[in-house]
């Protein structure tokens, strides 16, 4: 059901109370032919997933909204939208924290409230061609409650420190400021996402370890380069990687 339509681009939304997977509305739907901007939330998901296939716990009072995309840029360039979204989501939370509580992020798209994941974000799509068919950019966060996770840290607004929020007034700000970036983004490219980025950056040239695959490789946090790649500065040299789990501290 079409609920309503934001403003910078026009976002369709529709509403469900309980879905499998947001991701996998949305992909049909950009299947079908979906334009730029259509929105899937549920109030619920039974098979939810982050990164890696991994299980994302989707119980009522979480925001779990998935967005199609029809970006007119290369394929190579898919992987800002990560970086767009996560902006869109720290300055989102921020609304609603404390003035003294600030959102970070850890490459490639998460977003953290003092030290913990309050986010999750899956960016999945089709090309055609040369070009982008269509993205969908699926967008999980926890409002009252959060996720137990034995391999790192969750929060929740709630548990930040935030007082009563709606999750309809959650995603209408994060629509507002997806908007907004998308607008920057489209108009000045990926630069002043980048430089925003990186003002939020978590632990920068701190030791981190980045797994690919099961070789964990360590060295210093060294920030982002011209196209998300993280920098990783190692002994022998600083090494672009595109594709990988990060751990703060030494493998």
């Amino acid at each position: 059901m079409v609920l309503h339509t934001y403003p910078s681009p026009p976002f369709t939304l529709h509403t469900f109370a309980r879905v499998d997977s947001t991701n996998d509305n949305a992909k049909t739907l950009a299947q079908k032919g979906a334009p730029h901007g259509t929105v899937v939330w549920a109030a619920e998901q039974t098979a939810g997933r982050g990164r890696f296939t991994r299980a994302w716990a989707s119980p009522p009072g979480n925001l779990y909204m998935s967005v199609v995309l029809r970006p007119e840029v290369a394929p190579p360039r898919t992987a800002e939208l990560g970086f767009i979204a996560a902006l869109a989501v720290a300055e989102t939370v921020e609304t609603f924290l404390p003035p003294s509580t600030t959102a970070q992020l850890k490459w490639p798209n998460d977003v953290l409230v003092n030290g913990a994941k309050i986010s999750g974000i899956l960016l999945e799509g089709q090309f055609s061609g040369q070009g982008i068919a269509w993205i969908v950019a699926g967008i999980g966060v926890n409002i009252v409650s959060m996720p137990d996770s034995p391999a790192y840290p969750t929060t929740s607004l709630a548990a930040s420190g935030a007082a009563a929020v709606t999750v309809e007034a959650v995603l209408h700000v994060l629509l507002t400021r997806l908007g907004a970036w998308l607008d920057s983004w489209r108009g000045a490219g990926f630069e002043p996402v980048r430089a925003a980025w990186m003002r939020r950056a978590a632990r920068l040239g701190d030791p981190i370890s980045v797994r690919i695959g099961t070789a964990p490789l360590t060295g210093r946090f060294g920030g982002i380069d011209h196209d998300g790649a993280l920098l990783l500065e190692t002994t022998e040299g600083t090494r672009r990687i595109t594709a990988g789990e990060v751990a703060f501290g030494p493998a």
